[in-house]
């Protein structure tokens, strides 16, 4: 079964060197995105120019999709960007993620017609995203330098990949659990229950508050385990002042089953 064509959307905010290394891991991919739209959350200058570079000698078309600072507006941002994909398989990461040489090959291989999907990630110390950060040269792979978490995320095993596919992660207080940072989705089934619901503002649950939609709708959760490995760049946490806020619409959605966000990618299209 040949793999779909796909748009790599890379969120992004103020951190120009992660996203240089970030740019740098999706141009040494095993089987490459057929575009990638970068979903910039208003940052500054410095970050306009490492995408202009990128774009300047990149194989595959960029698209930079930018909106002024207003704080915290990761759905918003995420739906302009999806509006754009021409593609309509659509892999999402954040621009503070470096990805093993077959992430996108691991993503292609379990997408699967009424699913989306969901990874995971290695949490990096600072110790050794210091260490990446200071090199000069493109990025090579990880070595752990002490205090990393997570690091059974980064073993690969596509024969076990395809087994977990629909088993880990389905049941329980785990039904809705995704991560924003690592996912997949068709852009049909994006459309049909309204994108992002941009009512959440500042850091949680929009990832999952869109699972939830997709899922009352009959879209079903896949779990890209043991493939799709990323590393996540330490950083100092968000503020989540409105995680309360947050919380309590997702539990709201489950609640009263919603399948559409008010507010959402339609005013894009």
């Amino acid at each position: 079964m040949p793999l779909p064509p796909c748009s790599l959307l890379i969120a992004t905010y103020n951190w120009p060197k992660a996203l240089e290394l970030c740019l740098h891991t999706v141009l040494q991919q095993s089987v490459l995105p057929n575009e990638i739209i970068i979903a910039d959350d208003g940052s500054k200058p410095p970050t306009t120019e490492v995408i202009e570079q990128f774009t300047a000698n990149s194989p595959v078309p960029v698209v930079h999709v930018w909106h002024p600072d207003a704080g915290f507006q990761l759905a918003q941002i995420r739906n302009k960007a999806f509006a754009k994909a021409q593609y309509n398989y659509v892999i999402q990461i954040d621009g503070d993620l470096l990805l093993h040489p077959h992430f996108i090959a691991d993503h292609l291989a379990i997408a699967k017609p009424n699913h989306f999907v969901s990874g995971s990630r290695v949490l990096l110390s600072e110790k050794t995203t210091r260490f990446l950060l200071q090199q000069n040269t493109p990025f090579q792979g990880v070595k752990t330098l002490g205090n990393d978490k997570n690091f059974f995320n980064g073993l690969r095993l596509p024969a076990i990949r395809n087994f977990l596919a629909d088993k880990y992660k389905q049941s329980g207080k785990n039904t809705y659990y995704v991560k924003g940072c690592n996912m997949a989705f068709w852009k049909n089934d994006l459309l049909a229950v309204n994108g992002y619901n941009e009512a959440f503002t500042g850091w949680g649950r929009e990832d999952s508050e869109l699972a939830i939609r997709l899922i009352n709708t009959g879209i079903k959760k896949r779990f890209l385990k043991m493939g799709g490995v990323s590393y996540h760049l330490w950083h100092k946490e968000a503020s989540r002042d409105n995680e309360a806020t947050n919380t309590a619409m997702m539990e709201k959605a489950i609640q009263e089953k919603h399948v559409w966000a008010p507010k959402g990618i339609n005013q894009y299209l």
